[in-house]
């Protein structure tokens, strides 16, 4: 996992702030401990102060994992609220599948199998919190999506996106092969901080995460 922030302050704030309880700090503390991706503890409890806050009752998930972050979400949806989660990757879905069995949670998380970039254009329904935490080149294609199932007053959320540090540096100035999915972010980047629907701040927690709050609509953000 890249962090932006120094590890020797990432320490410092696990040993401040609790891990989570339950099933879910059960699935948090082995997927830790085995290095299965999930988002790190400091933006999960970013994560629990801004939905304690919004309150949402619909949630859409773009990158499911193995279920940590549905699961931890599920807990500040109002009464009835419901979580719609996408992903692909069946080695990550089997995984999820039986964590959400685990903390009794089928009847509020539905997973979607399938690639995002398919799914999305076909959703109706308006969102109060989208989290999008999927391939990291996709961002830019998927933001128009966001757009259009975001009402007023909805929040957009999107984790990873200054890339361990490198997205600061010039194009030239990493990997070739890492410059295409580079220069993609860059311009996500650009696009939500200047878009005229969105108030947006970028956090260097974990490793970036982007905070946009639906201000108002405009041409082409209507589902």
């Amino acid at each position: 996992m890249n962090y932006v922030t120094d590890e020797e302050i990432n320490l410092y704030l696990r040993t401040v702030q609790p891990m989570y309880d339950g099933i879910l700090g059960e699935i948090q503390k082995q997927s830790i401990e085995n290095q299965v991706p999930i988002i790190p503890h400091e933006t999960a409890r970013l994560l629990s102060v801004l939905l304690s806050l919004k309150k949402p009752k619909k949630i859409l998930e773009i990158g499911t994992a193995v279920g940590f972050s549905a699961g931890l979400m599920s807990r500040y949806l109002q009464e009835g609220g419901k979580i719609t989660t996408i992903d692909r990757f069946e080695v990550m879905l089997k995984d999820a599948r039986e964590n959400i069995k685990k903390m009794q949670l089928q009847d509020t998380i539905e997973i979607i199998q399938a690639d995002a970039a398919d799914v999305l254009p076909t959703l109706k329904e308006e969102y109060d919190v989208i989290f999008l935490d999927a391939a990291k080149g996709q961002y830019g294609s998927f933001l128009p999506h966001c757009l259009r199932l975001l009402p007023i007053g909805g929040l957009l959320i999107v984790d990873d996106v200054l890339q361990g540090g490198s997205i600061a540096k010039t194009r030239f100035s990493v990997p070739r092969r890492q410059r295409t999915i580079h220069k993609r972010m860059r311009n996500f980047l650009w696009d939500i901080s200047h878009h005229p629907s969105l108030e947006s701040c970028i956090l260097p927690v974990g490793d970036g995460v982007a905070l946009c709050y639906k201000i108002k609509q405009t041409e082409g953000d209507c589902i």
